[in-house]
């Protein structure tokens, strides 16, 4: 058995199958690290790195689970190989690919090349790294700190970053000035598939925070000292692009049958083609693109596997609806459960009961417990902030 992938899915079904006497399971990811997405925000606002970032070996300690780095380049169906970009080959009778997702800059030039981004610890501590760096050369904020994308991240950062930019100055002795950060959305509402009574308070919210909006407005370009939307400059040092994601270009690249919006087309069990199943962000199924799925797509694909395994028939998928759940500023979250929607603090105890639930379906409750722990405390480099107390600051 070859996982592909060391994302929620593919830790997930390798942490699930790893006791089975009938599978030996290889897991092969191009990261030493297992990243914690949901907390990326708060990694790039003054929350510490392991709050997001858990290697590998500490997940698999003491597991029946080979670990190997490499990033997958081309599958080789006739002889069942997974060949790796540094020309490593694997082999399997079955592999699950679980790769996750890429960002996607739809073309826009300029945007890869200048706009940051915080779809990974490393990324998340480059973007906080540029504030400290900017706030230490300019003594002044940057004249605009704009989000690209009125999605969960761009939200979860934008109701974050106008206290962290706040307290940062504080830090590094900087007179009270205004900030300004801005959040563009190209849809005339944020979270544009969500009921509007989410988007409406979540709205609400962000203004609350001296968030400024800007609806229904088209990037059309970056340079080191601007971005274009709707073809006027807004002069920024510091843009964020949050706006989109697609699949995994391996799929493409490897003749997959894919639909529409680029995912993976699969059958009933999850199977894009005999013995090679596909999860999480990278398949055509209804609720793809959530963490939530992705572990819903992984226990699937296990218990399925383990009934095969034992001549048992298997079970045809079903997707579940995943709990939306959107921090937007210090204790304050807005939750779709169904059809109930749920604002404020109790929504912020809900997110972090769920942080709980999700590292616990990694690691053992205490080490869990632990881990949940890391998002009450900050941690900051810098000099000035250690000599102010924000390392161990709460965010």
């Amino acid at each position: 058995m070859l996982v592909v992938g060391g994302g929620f899915g593919g830790v997930k079904i390798a942490l699930e199958l790893a006791g089975s006497e009938h599978f030996d399971v290889t897991l092969l990811s191009d990261q030493p690290d297992f990243h914690y997405f949901p907390t990326l925000y708060h990694t790039a606002t003054g929350g510490r790195m392991a709050e997001s970032n858990i290697p590998l070996s500490t997940l698999f300690a003491g597991k029946n689970v080979r670990l190997a780095q490499g990033k997958a380049a081309r599958i080789d169906r006739r002889n069942h190989r997974i060949i790796t970009t540094d020309g490593k080959q694997y082999s399997y009778d079955t592999v699950v690919f679980a790769l996750g997702s890429v960002p996607n800059y739809f073309g826009i030039r300029g945007i890869e090349e200048y706009a940051y981004g915080i779809n990974s610890p490393q990324r998340a501590k480059a973007f906080k790294n540029h504030l400290h760096q900017q706030l230490s050369d300019q003594r002044a904020p940057d004249l605009n700190y704009v989000i690209v994308g009125g999605g969960p991240t761009g939200i979860e950062l934008a109701g974050s970053l106008t206290a962290y930019l706040k307290e940062i100055m504080k830090a590094h002795d900087i007179r009270h000035r205004a900030v300004h950060v801005d959040l563009i959305e190209a849809a005339p509402k944020l979270l544009p598939r969500m009921p509007k009574g989410i988007s409406r308070a979540v709205a609400r919210r962000l203004r609350r925070l001296g968030v400024k909006l800007y609806l229904g407005k088209t990037v059309e370009g970056e340079t080191a000292d601007a971005l274009m939307v709707d073809g006027k400059p807004v002069q920024s040092h510091t843009v964020v692009w949050t706006a989109g994601t697609a699949n995994n270009p391996f799929f493409k690249e490897n003749g997959f049958s894919l639909s529409e919006r680029g995912k993976v087309k699969v059958d009933e069990y999850l199977q894009a083609e005999p013995d090679v199943y596909v999860i999480g962000d990278n398949a055509d199924t209804k609720f793809s693109g959530m963490a939530q799925t992705a572990l819903h797509d992984a226990n699937f694909v296990s218990r399925n596997l383990a009934r095969n395994a034992e001549g048992r028939l298997m079970h045809r998928y079903q997707p579940k609806e995943p709990i939306y759940v959107i921090p937007v500023g210090h204790r304050w979250s807005a939750v779709l459960w169904g059809k109930t929607q749920i604002f404020g603090i109790l929504g912020w105890v809900l997110r972090s009961l769920a942080d709980l639930r999700a590292f616990s379906d990694y690691e053992p409750w205490w080490h869990a417990g632990g881990q949940w722990m890391n998002s009450f405390e900050g941690e900051e480099e810098c000099p000035d902030c250690a000599k102010h107390g924000l390392r161990n600051i709460q965010i």
